[in-house]
This record gives C-alpha cells, structure tokens and sequence, in this order.
C-alpha cells in the first residue's frame, strides 16, 4: 500500500509541476506570438525540429524509457555504487555520439533544411537560410540537453521526481528571457522606465534557449549530490552493464526515430501548403493538446513507469495489472470530457492570448480542435508503452510506431494532395494514429498478461461525460449574455464540473493509484 501511495504522491506532484511549466511555456508563446511576424515563427519552429530530434534519439526518450527499469533493477540488486557506474558510462557514449551529430548537422544544415525530403522544402531561399542558421545555434542547447535529459531519467530511477520535473520550469524561464531582453529589437518601456534589451531578434529566441538549458541541467546538480552521484571517466563499450543497456535502448532509439519523423514530416508537408502561419499553426495547436496530455498522461505515466518496472521484476503481475488497468481507467475517463469541454471554449482564448488576425484565429482555432480530438489516444499510448519497457520488452512499441508512422503518414500526403484548402486540420488529424497504435499496445498487452486490462466501464462513462459537458459548455458559452471570454469560462467550468459528476468513480481513483 505503501508504494501505491507513493506513486499517487509522485502523480499529483508531477501534475501541479507540469502545470507550472505549462504556464511559463505559453507565457513565453504569446510573448513570440506577439514580437514576430508569422514567417519568422514559421522558421523558429521549424529550426527546432532536427534538434529535437536528436535530443529524443541520443539521451532524452530513448533513456527515460528503455533505460530507467535496467538502472532501478542495478539499484535494487547491486546498489547505488554500481547504478552510477552503469549511468556513468551510458552518459559519456551519449554525449560523444551527441557531438560527433551536431557537427554533422552544423556542416550541412542548408542542405537538410532545403532537401525535398529536408525540413522545409517549400520555404523561400531567405527563408530557408534564416531557419539553417538558428538551427545551428539550437545545437549548444543540443549539447546541454544530451546531458541534462540522462540526468532526469537518473534521478528518476531513483524515484526522484521533484527536481526533474522542476527543469522544464526552469528551461522555460531561460526561454522567456530570451523572448523579453534577447530578442526585441526596441527597449522594453513599464511605466516611465525603459529597460534596455540586446536586439538580437529572432536569435534571441535561441540564446534565450541555451540560456533555459543551462539551467535545466544546474536545477538538477543538488539531487545528484543527494543520491551521491559519482562520475566514471570512461567509454568502454565493451563494459556488459553498456552492452545491456544499449540492448534495451537501441529499439528505443528506432521507436523515437518513428516518432519524431512524424514531427519532421508535419513541418515538411504544411511548408508545401502556401499558406502562411501553417506550421505555426500546427506548432502551436500542438502545444496547446499537450497541456491537459502532459498534466494527465505524462505526469501519470512518468511516475507509473519505476513502479511497474518494480512489479515486473519481482514476478507480481497482479499488481502490474491492478496497477495500469487503474491509470489507464483514469486516463480514459478524464481526458475524453476535458479534450470535449476544451473544444468547446477554446476559441475567444485563442483570439485573446496570441493577438492573430481572422484568419489566423480560425486556422489556429481549428488545427488546435482536431488536436484534442487525439488526447485520449495519446495519453494512453503514453502509458501502454511505458508497460512494455517495464517488462523488458521494448520491440512492442516498435512495432506500434512503425503501425503509428504508416497511418500518419497516409493522411499527412492526402493533406497536401487532396485536401489542400483544410491542409494544415487534415495533417492535424494524422495524429489520430495515436489511438490507432494504443489500441494495438492493449491487444497485445492484454495477450501477454494473466489478468487483463479492462476499460469498457470507464470508456463508456467517459464518452458520455464528454458528450455533455462539451455540449453544456458550447450552450453556455454561445447563448450567455456577455463579453466572450467570460462565457467561454463560465461554459467551460459548468461543463466540466458536469463531467467531473459523471466519471466521479474514476475520478478517485486518482488517488488510489
């Protein structure tokens, strides 16, 4: 009982964390939204791509996930001592392999940027070169992260989650500083003071980066003195702990690959699109389906994986299915109403936070839409794969991205073939392969364990939650008398308390993880 209480705290720490870091991130968002025009948005986000790329292949997903069941398993039965070594070593090959990558990409950004399979091929000449230079300068943040990221997945297995989930926060504060006193070509003026800015313009957006970086590794630095981390000075690749670990890691690194090819080509399709603003569009919208996908599945998901690897190791596999059918319950039944409610109120907040014009506000307002319509299949997948690293059985998920991949890809081409007038929504919905592949995770998963996983009570309760709060919630937000934000607010509550009524059961499970 201990241990589920345990996982409970650790889920609801990381849910307020998470939502810290939310907010800083659209802080940070609508202050961009509001500096730069939207081709210099357009090419900011896409310069983040390719190092994003890099980042989730080299340390960040691939160690989080594959990694941390082998280094609690090192914890368990060989100590602290020897989990360091093995991390030690893991991290040193990782931040080599990182270098010899960012000077590969730094010789050739033009090249990868304007290839008809690179990141932006529809882009303008002067375009292009603007998005190749700030993706060369995103590679210092590359280099930190490669470290930082293996830091989090440490103090993770450790059963740390605090600091880790603090980083994000800080990754933003740096990014904001960037935003406010990098960027702005003029002074900042509060009041009758005028505050002096550096006007590096749209590269100060990636100074301000570096700067989040370096401090998402330094907010880290205390917990690795807590667990007495200690460093090994070595890149023996014969080492059996590396041999191990690269083992689990290398599917791992091929399932990340499946997924951030998804995001490459999203910003690859919309550039063919002509049309202004999609790939900020689609940066954006994606941006706002993570709040509630990071607050739940994320946050969940993250404190749920140490745990189901202890299940798995020690052989207790009623309470490795006891334990994921409840999150998994949570999960379905939560964030069908939210994703519902949401849809309902969002636009006058889009219109008020990011200062579009019309046009903008409908694109933005109907990408972010279909979005949500994937965050259920997204904070499910987020869970089932982290089952399958708990076994020890990383080529599932494989299997499940290369199925996610050929549907994404299927109806991102239609997009741009068939239905170029809704272009940007049409490559916003291939992201319903997510519910394609969590499917595919719970078929399988429920043929590999004695006691099945099963979700039809909480789905139905779920759906019907979600139908009546997002009808309640667009009623109230379009017949109320009063200004629209207003409405969209006090819809969007009654809705969602409405909802909260409907799944209370799997509401409290929450806190009985």
């Amino acid at each position: 009982m201990n241990k589920l209480s345990l996982l409970t705290r650790a889920s609801l720490l990381l849910f307020f964390l998470f939502g810290l870091d939310k907010a800083l991130a659209f802080g940070r968002l609508f202050i961009v939204s509001r500096t730069f025009s939207l081709p210099f948005q357009d090419a900011f986000n896409a310069a983040n791509n390719l190092p994003d790329l890099l980042f989730a292949l080299i340390s960040g997903g691939a160690f989080s996930m594959a990694f941390i069941p082998l280094l609690r398993q090192t914890l368990t039965l060989r100590g602290r001592e020897q989990a360091w070594d093995l991390f030690s070593r893991v991290a040193n090959l990782m931040f080599v392999v990182t270098g010899v990558a960012a000077v590969l990409v730094a010789v050739f950004a033009r090249q990868i940027v304007s290839a008809e399979v690179g990141i932006v091929p529809g882009f303008g000449p002067e375009q292009q070169a603007l998005v190749a230079d700030l993706m060369r300068l995103n590679l210092i943040s590359l280099m930190i992260f490669s470290l930082s990221g293996l830091v989090m997945g440490g103090l993770q297995a450790n059963q740390h989650f605090l600091l880790p989930a603090l980083a994000p926060f800080f990754y933003n504060v740096g990014q904001i500083a960037g935003a406010i006193f990098f960027a702005p070509l003029q002074p900042i003026q509060i009041g009758t003071i005028n505050l002096p800015t550096l006007g590096m313009g749209v590269h100060g957006l990636v100074y301000g980066a570096i700067l989040g970086a370096a401090l998402h590794l330094l907010i880290q630095i205390p917990g690795l003195i807590k667990y007495q981390f200690r460093w090994t000075a070595s890149l023996d690749v014969r080492n059996s702990g590396l041999i191990e670990a690269l083992k689990l890691m290398a599917p791992r690194l091929l399932t990340m690959l499946g997924i951030q090819l998804m995001f490459l080509a999203r910003d690859n399709l919309a550039s063919r699109l002509d049309q202004e603003g999609a790939v900020s569009a689609l940066t954006y919208g994606w941006m706002i389906m993570q709040v509630p996908e990071t607050l739940l599945g994320t946050a969940i998901a993250t404190a749920l994986l140490p745990s189901l690897a202890e299940f798995a190791g020690k052989g207790e596999w009623k309470t490795f299915s006891e334990t994921l059918e409840k999150a998994l319950r949570v999960l379905l039944a939560l964030t069908l109403p939210v994703a519902a409610v949401a849809m309902a109120g969002l636009r006058p907040l889009i219109a008020a936070a990011f200062g579009l014009d019309e046009t903008g506000t409908i694109l933005l307002t109907a990408t972010s839409r279909m979005y949500l319509l994937t965050l259920t299949g997204y904070a499910l997948q987020e869970t089932l794969a982290r089952a399958f690293y708990a076994r020890k059985e990383p080529l599932v998920p494989l299997y499940g991205i290369l199925l996610r991949l050929a549907v994404y890809l299927t109806i991102g081409i239609a997009a741009v073939t068939l239905f170029r007038a809704f272009g940007p929504v049409v490559i916003a919905a291939a992201e319903l392969s997510l519910a394609v592949e969590a499917l595919f995770l719970l078929f399988l998963l429920n043929r590999r364990l004695e006691q099945r996983v099963q979700l039809s009570g909480a789905l139905v309760r779920g759906t019907l939650a979600a139908l009546l709060g997002g009808v309640c919630a667009y009623a109230l937000a379009l017949y109320l008398p009063g200004a629209a934000i207003p409405t969209a607010l006090v819809g969007m509550a009654a809705g969602g308390l409405l909802s909260l009524a409907l799944i209370w059961s799997e509401f409290r499970l929450l806190f009985r993880l």
